[in-house]
C-alpha cells in the first residue's frame, strides 16, 4: 500500500466504525453525515479487500478482519494522538479529567490523601474511578479509557508497572468475637464461618486459590463482590473477613474490628500502579503517577 495516497481520516472513520458496528451510530462519533460515513466505509473496503461489517439479519457483524484491526488500529491512533499532547502539564490550570481503575480497598486506603495533594496542587482535576475489573475481562476497547490501574499481579497487557506499597492479609472479626484469638489455631479457622471475596473478573476469592494449594478448604458462608463489604459483615455478625490488614487497621476503629493473625501466612502482597505504554511520555500521566508514588510511599512507612 502507498501511505502517500492514504487518508488518515478514514482511520478515524474506520475506529469509529469498528467500536459501533452501525453506520449512523459511527458517522454520529464522527461528526460526519451517514452518507459520508458510508462512502468511507466502502473506501476501506477497496483498502482492506474485506466488506469488515456485514449485515446478519437487522444488525451489521464484524468481520474477523475487522475483529483483528481493532486493538492494533486503537493503539496506533492513541501514538498519533500523543503526537500532539503538549509538552508541559500545567497542574494549577488543568481542567483534565483523569480515569482510574482500582478495587474499593485502594479507593479506602489511596484516594483520600491523593485527593488532598489534588485539591492543593490541581483544583480543577478531576479523578474519575471505576471498579477493579480482572486481566479476563480487562479488554482493549475499555483499556484505551484507563489511566492507571491500582491491582497485585502483572496481567494487564500493554501496560507498565510500578510498586506502590507492601501489605499482608490477616482475619477481621468483630469486638467479642465468641472465637476471637483462636482462630489463629488451624482448627478453630476452619471450623469458623467465612465470607468470601471475589471481584468481578476473578472465579473466586484469592485466598481461596492459594488455600487450595496447601489442600485447605475455608467454609464460605457468604461471597461479596468488594473488601469493604466484607468487613462491614464481619462487623455486625459472626463471620470471619480474611482480607488486607491496612484495610482492617484503616477501619477497626470505626467499624469496631479486631485482627487476628492467620495461622497460614500468605506472605507479602504488592500493590502496583500500571499505566498505559501510550501515556509513558504524557506529562500528565507523568503528573499524576509522581503524585501516586509518593502515596504509596507514605503509606509504605505507616506500620500495619
Amino acid at each position: 500500500m502507498n501511505l502517500n495516497s492514504l487518508d488518515l481520516n478514514l482511520l478515524t472513520a474506520l475506529d469509529a466504525l469498528l467500536r459501533e458496528a452501525n453506520v449512523s451510530r459511527a458517522a454520529l462519533r464522527i461528526g460526519l453525515s451517514q452518507p459520508a460515513t458510508s462512502h468511507a466505509l466502502q473506501r476501506l473496503r477497496d483498502i482492506f479487500g474485506d466488506p469488515l461489517l456485514v449485515r446478519t439479519g437487522a444488525r451489521m457483524e464484524l468481520t474477523p478482519r475487522a475483529q483483528a484491526l481493532r486493538a492494533p488500529l486503537a493503539q496506533a491512533l492513541d501514538q498519533v494522538r500523543g503526537l500532539f499532547v503538549p509538552e508541559e502539564f500545567d497542574a494549577a490550570r488543568s481542567e483534565r479529567a483523569f480515569r482510574l481503575m482500582m478495587p474499593d480497598l485502594a479507593v479506602e486506603l489511596l484516594m483520600p490523601p491523593l485527593m488532598g495533594k489534588v485539591t492543593r496542587l490541581a483544583p480543577n482535576v478531576r479523578i474519575d474511578v471505576v471498579p477493579w475489573r480482572g486481566p479476563a475481562i480487562f479488554h482493549a476497547e475499555f483499556a484505551r479509557t484507563i489511566d492507571l490501574v491500582i491491582s497485585i499481579g502483572n496481567a494487564f497487557k500493554g501496560f507498565h508497572r510500578q510498586l506502590l506499597y507492601t501489605d499482608s492479609d490477616a482475619l477481621a472479626v468483630r469486638r467479642g468475637h465468641p472465637m476471637g484469638a483462636r482462630l489463629k489455631r488451624r482448627e478453630a479457622f476452619l471450623a469458623a464461618r467465612h465470607v468470601g471475596v471475589v471481584i468481578r473478573g476473578n472465579a473466586e476469592d484469592l485466598i481461596d486459590t492459594w488455600l487450595r494449594t496447601k489442600g485447605i478448604e475455608r467454609h464460605i458462608s457468604l461471597v461479596v463482590s468488594g473488601y469493604l463489604e466484607a468487613l462491614h459483615v464481619a462487623a455486625r455478625t459472626d463471620l470471619v473477613a480474611f482480607v488486607p490488614r491496612r484495610l482492617i487497621a484503616a477501619l477497626s476503629k470505626h467499624l469496631g474490628l479486631v485482627t487476628v493473625t492467620p495461622p497460614l501466612d500468605p506472605g507479602i502482597d504488592e500493590q502496583f500502579q500500571f499505566y498505559p505504554t501510550r501515556a509513558q511520555m504524557d506529562p500528565g500521566s507523568i503528573w499524576l503517577r509522581r503524585l501516586m508514588l509518593e502515596t504509596g510511599r507514605e503509606m509504605e512507612k505507616k506500620p500495619w
